[in-house]
């Protein structure tokens, strides 16, 4: 009789081995080669990639990793990694981490899940809010994956946690946290990353589901609407992207009388380059030069106890 053994794969979007010009430009050309990152003709866009993009983003952008990087690594991955242990010290069934783009690669981590005997895999991607841009592309890099495999095991796929209560919970004890610390701000803003507006008009709910989001965690808080914010971040290309910008958002307020805001990236399970460089190191700059006096980052919610204990939750819902 076969017997069920589950196993827990993590999945996150990937971070470059090192902060150099080589390992940013091998990440990137992967990362932009995925049809559902960037949907243009393919004989459009690879003389655009390889002949523009990589050449001139590669220098720039390891540049930027430089500024954030830890000790031990790429601040996603570190945290990743944390998250990782952490829940297999909670859970009694293998955990791996598998990365969509770079290293760990979903491949070493469920060939490492199938050879410790694993036949029933949950799959938790770590964004809360589904995406075709995100979520669908583990779901494309699983099968493919798989495709190589004489034998298949049965899939438990979470699609996306964006209004589960204690996801919720944990980003309301994070922003409390803050509130507690550095005082209630002017404005709290809720900082999503963007994608096209073209992709939200052609189906992906993601809009949507950063909105469920917002919802619940502004309800939790008792805050007002003039007392919260959605925004979306870290568009790229010419064509119109979700708004309002988080750019143009930070240099706008202080001549509305918003001097003192806390920003969070709550659909970022890591703490990576977008949270870390472009919102609390960019929009900082920016609001601050716009005449705001106190601008705060809450940080994403990474290996707090909290978080751990929602991914068991949700892992605990396939047992």
């Amino acid at each position: 009789m076969r017997q069920d053994k589950p196993g827990v794969l993590l999945v996150n979007l990937g971070t470059p081995d090192a902060p150099t010009t080589p390992a940013v430009k091998r990440y990137l050309k992967q990362f932009l080669s995925d049809k559902r990152v960037v949907d243009s003709p393919r004989w459009l866009w690879w003389p655009i990639l390889n002949l523009a993009i990589l050449p001139l983003r590669s220098p720039r952008v390891s540049k930027l990793y430089a500024s954030v990087w830890m000790d031990e690594g790429s601040p996603l991955m570190v945290y990743s990694q944390r998250q990782q242990v952490a829940l297999a010290a909670r859970l009694d069934m293998p955990v791996a981490l598998g990365m969509s783009y770079g290293n760990p690669s979903l491949k070493s981590a469920i060939d490492s899940l199938m050879e410790q005997g694993v036949n029933r895999l949950i799959v938790l991607p770590l964004y809360p809010q589904f995406s075709c841009s995100t979520v669908a592309a583990v779901w494309d890099g699983i099968t493919s994956v798989f495709a190589g495999y004489r034998s298949l095991p049965s899939v438990n796929f979470i699609r996306d946690y964006a209004e589960h209560p204690a996801y919720i919970a944990a980003l309301k004890a994070s922003v409390e946290r803050s509130f507690a610390q550095h005082g209630k701000p002017d404005l709290l803003v809720s900082s999503f990353h963007g994608i096209p507006q073209r992709f939200a008009n052609e189906g992906d709910d993601y809009p949507l589901r950063c909105h469920d989001t917002f919802e619940e965690l502004k309800t939790s808080l008792g805050l007002s609407s003039s007392e919260a914010m959605l925004t979306f971040q870290s568009r790229f290309g010419r064509e119109p992207w979700l708004m309002p910008y988080t750019d143009e958002t930070m240099k706008s307020l202080p001549a509305k009388g918003v001097n003192h805001v806390q920003i969070m990236s709550p659909g970022f399970s890591s703490d990576c380059l977008e949270t870390l460089e472009e919102i609390n190191g960019e929009n900082r700059e920016i609001f601050l030069h716009a005449g705001g006096t106190r601008f705060e980052y809450i940080p994403a919610l990474n290996d707090d106890e909290a978080h751990i204990t929602m991914m068991m939750e949700l892992v605990n819902q396939y047992r």
